[in-house]
């Protein structure tokens, strides 16, 4: 019976792979010398989503380039983590992130924005599923720094249902309005 189980949780597992979403960074060619002459190696970066809120990166080293991304990916699907969004387009709140000399600033943005973002982090946001942000790098522009930063930027990202519970109080009272006021009542007020 339990080998019944593994099957059927192992063909789940497979229907899952299939929607993420793979993105690679980059590939890095890599040459030793020896008595003989050079020998290459590469290695890959590569970025892994599911385009609804999860998100992994992976590098992986080998002879051949299918073999190195093989093994990014396998160390990207390993790593992967859940994001909140906002409507499942955007951040909930701009943050910023640091990995050694790569640093980033990433905004939440209106809906239409697109995403405004360069190189590495345009992987990392088309595989986590957000449409609308604006992302600053500075610093280092190494992919590996890039993509470290920004990893450390989402993962400081916390929904205002989470921080209401932390405190022990009402999402409303988060966002500062009374428990009475309306969003039109405010509205007409302010006109």
């Amino acid at each position: 019976m339990a080998r019944g189980v593994r099957q059927d949780r192992g063909g789940r597992e497979s229907r899952e792979e299939s929607d993420l979403i793979e993105k690679l960074v980059g590939i890095n060619r890599v040459a030793k010398v020896v008595k003989g002459g050079r020998r290459f190696g590469f290695a890959a970066l590569v970025v892994i989503g599911d385009g609804r809120g999860r998100v992994g990166h992976g590098s992986g080293k080998a002879r051949e380039v299918p073999e190195a991304i093989r093994k990014a990916t396998e160390q990207a699907k390993r790593g992967m983590v859940r994001i909140p969004l906002r409507e499942a387009r955007t951040l909930h709140h701009d943050v910023k992130g640091d990995f050694g000399a790569g640093h980033v600033v990433l905004r939440a943005a209106p809906a239409g924005t697109g995403i405004i973002a360069g190189g590495p982090m345009r992987a990392i946001f088309e595989a986590l599923g957000v449409q609308d942000v604006v992302a600053k790098s500075t610093g280092s522009s190494n992919p590996h720094n890039v993509i470290k930063a920004t990893f450390d930027a989402l993962g400081r990202i916390r929904a205002p249902r989470a921080i209401a519970a932390k405190r022990g109080k009402k999402v409303a009272e988060i966002f500062g309005r009374s428990p009475g006021q309306d969003d039109s009542a405010a509205g007409g007020a302010a006109q």
